[in-house]
Formats: C-alpha cells, sequence, structure tokens
C-alpha cells in the first residue's frame, strides 16, 4: 500500500509547504504531484492534509506518516551510503569554501552529518573572505564553494541550494521600523553595518543602493553577526542580512526586519562544484544534505527557481 516515493513526496510537502515547491523539489510536475497523493488517499481511504491552506494543515493520517517518514527516510538515506560504499567511491577528498557569514549556522551541522556517513574523506572546511575562492576551485585547489554570486567558470557547475530574502534590520524604536519597506535613498543618511567583506560581494550594495547611485552615510563592519544586532538594536547603525539568518533576532523582539524595495530583494544560494566531482557518491550526498539541512532548520527559505 506504501511506496517510498509517498514518503518522500509528503515530506517534501512538509519541508516546503507548497505542492508547487515540493514538486519542484522532486522534479514533479505540480499535476503529477496532486495526482500521486489522489491516488494514496484513495488507497487509505482516508485525507492526508487539507487543500488550499497555509501553512499546509495535515490531518491525523498525515501527522502519522509524517512519524514514519522521520524513522524511514534517514534509514534509506544511510542504506544508499552504505551501498554507495560497497560500489566504490567511499574515499576522496572534499575541501570546501563559503563566501557567507551567515552561513555557519547551517553548513557546520551539514558536516557534522557528513563526517559521522563519510568518515573515509578527507574534510576541510576554509573560510572565503580572505581569498577569492571561485578562481581556488576552478585551479582544483577546492571542491567546492557555497556563493550567492556564481560566475561563469570552465569546469564549474553551481548546484542551487534555496532562495531567501535579503533584508534590513533596524532598531525597533528607528523611524524605518514603521515603514512598510525600505527604499535606497532611505539609507543616504544611515550607518550600514556589513561583514568585512568587498562590496561587490554585498547584495545591498549591488542590487540595492549602487543601482540607485545611493551612498550610506557611513558604512561599519563587524565580523560577527550576534555584535551586528547589538549595534542595530542599541541604534547605531542599520544592516542587511537573510532572512533567515535575521529570524533569530526579529522573532524575539530585539530587532525589526524590513523588505529592501516594494517587491523584496531576493537572492540564491549555491554549491559551486567541479563538474568532474558531480558524479562522486560522497558529493551527491553532501549536497542533498546541504539542502535537507537547510529546509529543516532556516526560516524563510525556499526552493530555488533555475
Amino acid at each position: 500500500m506504501l511506496e517510498i516515493r509517498h514518503l518522500k513526496t509528503l515530506h517534501a510537502l512538509r519541508e516546503t509547504d507548497s505542492l508547487v515547491e515540493a514538486a519542484d523539489r522532486l522534479h514533479l510536475t505540480q499535476s503529477a504531484l496532486s495526482h500521486q497523493f489522489k491516488e494514496l488517499e484513495e488507497r487509505l481511504g482516508m485525507q492526508l492534509f487539507v487543500r488550499k491552506t497555509k501553512p499546509v494543515r495535515f490531518t491525523s493520517a498525515g501527522l502519522r506518516l509524517l512519524q514514519l517518514c522521520d524513522s524511514v527516510l534517514p534509514l534509506l538515506r544511510s542504506a544508499e551510503r552504505d551501498l554507495s560504499r560497497l560500489a566504490g567511491g567511499t574515499a576522496g577528498r572534499l575541501h570546501m569554501a563559503i563566501e557567507c557569514h551567515s552561513c555557519f549556522q547551517w553548513l557546520m551541522p551539514t558536516i557534522d552529518q557528513f563526517r559521522d556517513a563519510w568518515p573515509e574523506v578527507e574534510l576541510d572546511l576554509a573560510s572565503g573572505f580572505s581569498f577569492a575562492p571561485l578562481p581556488a576551485l576552478a585551479r582544483g585547489d577546492l571542491d567546492l564553494v557555497v556563493t550567492s554570486d556564481p560566475v561563469e567558470l570552465s569546469g564549474i557547475t553551481y548546484v542551487p541550494l534555496f532562495t531567501y530574502e535579503a533584508m534590513l534590520a533596524v532598531a525597533n524604536q528607528h523611524a524605518l521600523a514603521n515603514r512598510p519597506y525600505i527604499r535606497p535613498e532611505d539609507l543616504s543618511r544611515e550607518t550600514l553595518i556589513t561583514y568585512p567583506v568587498e562590496r561587490d560581494r554585498l547584495d545591498i550594495f549591488t542590487r540595492f543602493l549602487e543601482p540607485a547611485d545611493i551612498e550610506p552615510a557611513q558604512v561599519r563592519t563587524s565580523e560577527l553577526t550576534v555584535m551586528m544586532m547589538q549595534l542595530v538594536a542599541s541604534g547605531r547603525g542599520v544592516c542587511g542580512l537573510p532572512n533567515w539568518a535575521l529570524h533569530e533576532y526579529s522573532s524575539r523582539g530585539y530587532v525589526t526586519a524590513k523588505r529592501l524595495g516594494d517587491k523584496g530583494l531576493f537572492a540564491t544560494l549555491y554549491a559551486g562544484v567541479r563538474t568532474d566531482m558531480l558524479d562522486a557518491p560522497f558529493m551527491r550526498d553532501f549536497l542533498l544534505t546541504a539542502k535537507d539541512t537547510s529546509f529543516a532548520n532556516l526560516e524563510g527559505v525556499s526552493v530555488a527557481r533555475q
């Protein structure tokens, strides 16, 4: 009655909270996914979730199957890893760098899982803040780079991880906290707090301020997100961050998160991988684990549109 594909589709629906995004994640059409759910519900004689609810509301039967998903799918992944080892390709090297300060929040749990699953793979992580990681990837010094600024390079493939919204953090008492959204000119009198990286690697400059020919009154840098939030909360500047990095602070009322522009400023995070390594079993598993960890732990991310 139940098949692995049913568990995977139900799990994807819970993680993405949308039939459209679940279908994208599973590389199916929305029609095919809806048909699969309908077929399963007819087999079971029970409804699994309430249609047209946001967030998706699961029935008791759906929740019971999700418990099964949480038990079975990790075991399935583990078995697939073991089979991959038996088929070869267990050893190798995965040297990576990140161009995103906030990415440690989800990347470290991903790395922990990967180390447990692939102990034979030589794993190394470097910060890409003090050197240019994409040229190093093209040279073969690195095997994977997490970036939101893909550059077309020979022999490099960019795998989308997730899409997020860049937002502005302001103090709760700041005048901008009452605005429906932030305009570029609103920052002309503000101190903008950023990570200590080049402007051409910051979306708030390249895609928001510079197209409008606006310069903030002052720029201040900090390496730590928590320090940036303390500065914002105390009224000493404003700060652009991904929605998932801001959520921890805005949800507790420390700062207020505001949309950049009336339609928002959206970006996609990618894993840049050497094309010759894409089919390595451990690389495929790392990318799957990274996506699963992101959707399980980050607030406000969505399936990347290619």
